[in-house]
């Protein structure tokens, strides 16, 4: 069984946080599927990940393409996993099943902390998961470093 961790982004963008937690995911050997709500978000952050340091530089790709299933992460805005991820990262608000939690190894939800339609997006998802008996962590930046504040 896995477990969701929650990151309320208040002090970096998501398009800094997410690399770091992309690379920590790649570091387990997971592949990884960043699951949105907005194509046209997720090609914003395709770029934005193309453009990235070539020291830092990770593999990843849009869902679909003729290699989805190759790509260590897959930008998508649907429940596919063509990828066979061990990890999924919820951006935007996006969708995550108490089954996805249990399945895989680690649910990311990323939530802009200075918006709150996702902050309360997120308490509803904390909520449904905890409620459906999924392990759950609260991470939060606002001390200017990454700390845990809740469990369940």
């Amino acid at each position: 069984m896995g477990e969701a961790y929650f990151y309320h982004l208040t002090r970096q963008p998501l398009e800094a946080t997410l690399p770091m937690l992309l690379e920590r995911a790649r570091g387990a050997g997971w592949r990884v599927v960043v699951r949105g709500r907005d194509a046209v978000r997720l090609a914003w952050l395709d770029e934005r990940l193309w453009l990235g340091p070539k020291e830092g530089f990770l593999p990843h790709g849009l869902a679909g393409g003729p290699h989805d299933a190759l790509q260590p992460v897959l930008l998508t805005t649907d429940a596919s996993r063509a990828n066979d991820p061990a990890c999924l990262m919820s951006i935007d608000g996006a969708d995550v099943s108490p089954g996805e939690v249990h399945e895989m190894q680690r649910v990311c939800v990323l939530f802009d902390g200075n918006d709150a339609t996702a902050v309360q997006r997120a308490r509803d998802q904390w909520k449904a998961l905890t409620g459906a008996g999924c392990p759950a962590t609260y991470w939060s930046e606002e001390s200017g470093k990454w700390e845990m504040k809740a469990r369940s």
